[in-house]
């Protein structure tokens, strides 16, 4: 039997959560490191599965297939394709910076105090959000991801509830009750999304008699299976609306703000950097592959959806007086170019969303680290009480502002590749859409630009007078993720390389072609 690396990759976290949990609660500073270190392992096992796959090779590889609940057709079965892949290797990078931008959130307030608030167990729901993203990019057998869709609710709640913002403007009781109120908010939103998508899930059973994709992929191919067209569009709807909320997309996307800005800076990270790419993923992987001639009846209103949350959160972007707020509102216009280019069903499109889904997840998490790192030196989340911060501290400003322009997908940083490929996509096949979309472009570049002009230059407040530049952990969190966004802006092969044999295999689920270019002779 050869070894279960795709088991390994999401076990190594999933046993340091309970190491971590169970370290004494006067040893905080060991948890931290005994947190980092299955991080850093999980990043290798991570890597070691880049190597072994194949990308011309079969669609899934590094399979695992073994029987779970007999008696009701579930299987433990994992197996990875290009794009769950790249998002499982984007998780593993990710986390370790999640971990040492966080190093002193859930430090207690009392430097005296011994009891265990919160440090163990704040880095151990990390790790547990960390095991259950990277199993869901590898599930193979629908139920298993249901479970694990759900089950990642879990630790995220208490993360957005037990460990807020310590840079509230408001008193401690306000700040309690919206912290409870995000969190609640959060958890009800992807929990009736969940909901809905279990009775769907039932449904597929009922018709396919098997929860696995790979023997209801053989059995379409073979003729044996199918599905009324109207059964197939309700069990559409009940998986899609489930991983819209999770998206989040245009109007499910309400709770995202409030979990973003209530949230410590790093678990806003894990929301929209790694957790909500869950629910794009999704789309990818069951629903056009499970349904794909819903998928096309459904295509001409997710564009329209998609199209407004693009513009809806610019604008919305471009009047946030928050700057975490800000970065969420951006994030869910970011998302509608995601879902967007999905949708296209261009192979151009499914590329550029999918390469968008990874590097929106490092740009994002450059800016909103570096934002935070600014908010816990001022003690506000607020643009207004900031300004001149580029004169006392260069370095936050610099990283900053390249964190900010690869927001707005400047060329040569990765979001440019990605976006660029989505507007292609999208131009060939419906080139209104494309026109809409690209005003998204423009409203980026306002509230990216006026938000580090209003924060970074001008006369330096006295607020800020005395702040300090970027320290040597914070340079490890933030260098290598700005290196990363200009590597795969000039030099995005690597990724493509992965990615284009699963868009391909996608696109063949759904019979779809890339339109003919419409070329008029010379006379």
């Amino acid at each position: 039997m050869s070894f279960p690396l795709l088991t390994a990759t999401a076990a190594l976290p999933a046993i340091g959560a309970i190491a971590t949990a169970a370290v004494p609660a006067a040893r905080r500073t060991a948890a931290k490191w005994l947190a980092l270190a299955f991080s850093l392992g999980t990043l290798v096992l991570a890597a070691i599965a880049l190597v072994r796959f194949e990308p011309g090779g079969s669609r899934f590889q590094l399979t695992e297939s073994h029987a779970w609940i007999k008696d009701f057709g579930v299987r433990y079965e994992l197996g990875v394709d290009g794009i769950g892949l790249a998002l499982m290797a984007l998780t593993a990078l990710l986390i370790p910076f999640v971990i040492l931008a966080g190093w002193h959130d859930a430090d207690p307030l009392e430097t005296n105090s011994s009891r265990w608030r919160p440090t163990q167990g704040f880095f151990a729901l990390i790790l547990m959000v960390e095991a259950m993203v990277v199993l869901s990019f590898v599930a193979t057998d629908v139920f298993l991801f249901y479970i694990l869709f759900e089950a990642m609710l879990i630790p995220m709640y208490f993360l957005i509830g037990g460990f807020g913002d310590r840079a509230h403007t408001g008193s401690d009781e306000n700040a309690a009750a919206q912290r409870s109120y995000a969190a609640v908010k959060f958890l009800l939103y992807n929990l009736v999304g969940g909901l809905i998508m279990l009775a769907a899930v039932i449904g597929l059973y009922t018709v396919a008699g098997t929860f696995s994709l790979s023997e209801i992929a053989e059995a379409r191919a073979n003729g044996t299976f199918s599905m009324a067209t109207s059964t197939e569009r309700w069990l559409f709807l009940g998986f899609f609306f489930a991983f819209a909320v999770k998206a989040p997309l245009w109007p499910l996307h309400t709770w995202l703000p409030n979990a973003m800005g209530e949230a410590t800076t790093p678990v806003a990270v894990l929301i929209t950097a790694v957790v909500d790419k869950v629910g794009t993923f999704a789309m990818l992987r069951f629903c056009l592959q499970l349904f794909p001639e819903a998928s096309k009846w459904a295509t001409p209103v997710v564009l329209v959806l998609a199209l407004i949350s693009i513009v809806y959160g610019a604008l919305l972007a471009v009047g946030q007086r928050d700057i975490k707020r800000l970065i969420a509102y951006a994030s869910i216009s970011h998302f509608g170019f995601i879902i967007l280019g999905i949708f296209a069903m261009t192979s151009q499109g499914q590329s550029g969303a999918t390469l968008y889904m990874i590097n929106h997840g490092i740009s994002t998490a450059a800016l909103m680290l570096v934002a935070g790192f600014l908010i816990t030196r001022r003690g506000s989340r607020l643009i207004a009480d900031y300004g001149g911060v580029q004169k006392v501290a260069p370095i936050l400003a610099g990283t900053f502002l390249i964190g900010g322009l690869a927001t707005l997908s400047l060329p040569g940083l990765a979001p440019f590749v990605s976006e660029f490929l989505v507007l292609v996509g999208v131009f060939s096949a419906y080139p209104v859409a494309g026109i809409i979309a690209t005003t998204g472009i423009v409203l980026a570049a306002i509230y990216v630009l006026v938000l580090y002009q209003r924060t970074m230059t001008g006369p330096v407040k006295a607020e800020v007078q005395g702040m300090t530049d970027l320290k040597v952990r914070e340079l490890v969190v933030v260098v290598p993720l700005i290196a990363l966004l200009i590597f795969l802006g000039v030099y995005p092969k690597p990724l493509t390389e992965i990615v284009n044999p699963a868009v391909q295999h996608t696109m063949s689920d759904v019979q779809k072609k890339d339109p003919q270019p419409q070329v008029e002779a010379v006379k």
